[in-house]
């Protein structure tokens, strides 16, 4: 059984999360160019073919930051973390710093099932990374002030496990319907639109 002992503030923890979201965002960014002295024809041909690429870097851009967001709203009350919630915490690092591999795969290789599975569950492992810190600090209130965490609140973690749901649900859909599952994704525009406002109407 996992024994809980605070091990310090999460001043370190949330320094070493910029950073890897911060450098995770910067390579997505790396494979985007266009080659130098192109006749016109070419460079619109080259530009089109970049039309992938940036679609590909805005999804993952749109990605990591909502869960750099979230990640610093999962800590804003804690106090002090333990082993677990850091050993989580390096887990879902460690996958965020992932997503530029996928992302590329999705941009060279969007039209293969396989390319949309593995960007669709390496999003679903980050967010499941990130739902289990929450749940873990939401059981531990030693680790907490002695305000309510705001990652704790129900619309929060709907919020969060959402996008797990959307993008678990599309691995096993892709290789029925193709890679125009994709498009499912965009439902979570809405919802958290949706969620956003309720959690602001609540607060």
């Amino acid at each position: 059984m996992w024994t809980s002992r605070p091990d310090g503030g999460p001043d370190r923890l949330l320094t070493l999360a910029d950073g890897v979201f911060a450098i995770a965002i910067t390579l997505l960014v790396l494979d985007l160019s266009v080659p130098r002295e192109l006749e016109p024809d070419e460079y619109r041909e080259a530009l089109r073919q970049v039309l992938p690429d940036l679609g590909a870097y805005a999804i993952s851009v749109a990605v990591l930051g909502s869960y750099w967001r979230d990640h610093r709203r999962i800590f804003r009350g804690v106090r002090e973390v333990d082993g677990q919630v850091i050993s989580l915490s390096v887990v879902g690092f460690g996958v965020a710093a992932l997503v530029p591999f996928p992302t590329r795969l999705l941009a060279e290789y969007g039209d293969q099932s396989v390319s949309v599975a593995v960007y669709a569950g390496a999003v679903a492992a980050l967010g499941a990374c990130h739902l289990a810190v929450a749940a873990v600090l939401a059981r531990r209130p030693w680790l907490r002030h002695s305000t309510p965490t705001e990652a704790a609140a129900p619309l929060n973690l709907l919020d969060s496990a959402t996008i797990v749901v959307v993008f678990l649900v599309t691995v096993p859909l892709v290789f029925v319907t193709g890679p125009a599952v994709m498009w499912l994704w965009l439902v979570l525009v809405p919802v958290k639109v949706y969620l956003g406002r309720r959690g602001q109407t609540r607060g």
